[in-house]
């Protein structure tokens, strides 16, 4: 009978209960549902590590672009502080410039007063001398 029933497509399990599948049939499909669940946790469990990873390289990131404005800015202020100390030594350089001119012209000055009063001391010794 159990042949007969076999050739019908019906088939006895473990625990004698009909079935329309092999028993072999079902035991692979059994094992291959479990392995199906045992593969979709693992990649449920690889989603969740994946989006973790994701979450701190998008967290590296943003830390990491933050940073990079910073160092920009400080670029920045420092090309702007050589301008300005750069703008600063050409305006004391003009002012050094500008003072020995200053100077000469103050010597020269100078040399011309002790002239006339070497002149005038002449003048004034050669009329007390003369009297």
């Amino acid at each position: 009978m159990a042949d007969s029933l076999a050739k019908a497509g019906l088939y006895f399990d473990e625990l004698s209960k009909i079935r329309v599948l092999e028993p072999e049939a079902a035991q692979e499909t059994n094992k291959l549902k479990e392995e199906c669940r045992d593969f979709v946790e693992k990649i449920t469990e690889f989603q969740k590590i994946a989006d973790g990873f994701i979450f701190m390289i998008d967290s590296l990131a943003k830390e990491v672009e933050k940073e990079k404005m910073k160092a920009i800015g400080a670029r920045n202020l420092l090309k702007s502080v050589a301008k300005q100390r750069e703008a600063e030594r050409q305006q004391l350089q003009a002012l050094i410039s500008e003072k020995s001119m200053e100077l000469e012209r103050l010597r020269i000055q100078y040399q011309s007063l002790q002239r006339t009063e070497m002149e005038q001391q002449e003048k004034i010794e050669h009329l007390v001398l003369h009297r």
